[in-house]
């Protein structure tokens, strides 16, 4: 008979991949942003909302959110796997981690369609 201990770990290549996944779409995204304020012309409120405006922006924004919080998810739950042995406790802050990033997301979309 195997003993399991439960850790979340065995992902490997999948999560390896998602982390440079995850970091070449937020790399694009900082490009995008970038040049779009440059073209936008200034720092303004007005500017920023006009780019904010726009459809395509605010895709790229969440899209770019979303790769953040799963490139976040994935890096800290490593750490949680390697450094807090107790599973009930580690399991724990795997929870309270999975609802903050989900209510960031639903926050950052919140704020995005309310422009």
């Amino acid at each position: 008979m195997v003993n399991r201990i439960v850790v979340g770990a065995g992902y490997g290549l999948r999560d390896w991949i998602a982390q440079r996944a995850t970091a070449v779409i937020m790399a694009v995204y900082t490009v995008i942003l970038l040049v779009a304020v440059v073209a936008n012309g200034g720092s303004t409120f007005e500017a920023w909302h006009a780019l904010f405006a726009n459809g395509f922006m605010k895709f790229a924004t969440f899209l770019a959110l979303l790769s953040l919080f799963y490139h976040a998810w994935i890096g800290v739950r490593d750490i949680f796997m390697d450094y807090i042995k107790p599973t009930g406790l580690r399991l724990g802050l795997m929870v309270v981690l999975i609802a903050a990033l989900v209510g960031y997301a639903g926050w950052a979309a919140q704020i995005l369609w309310r422009l």
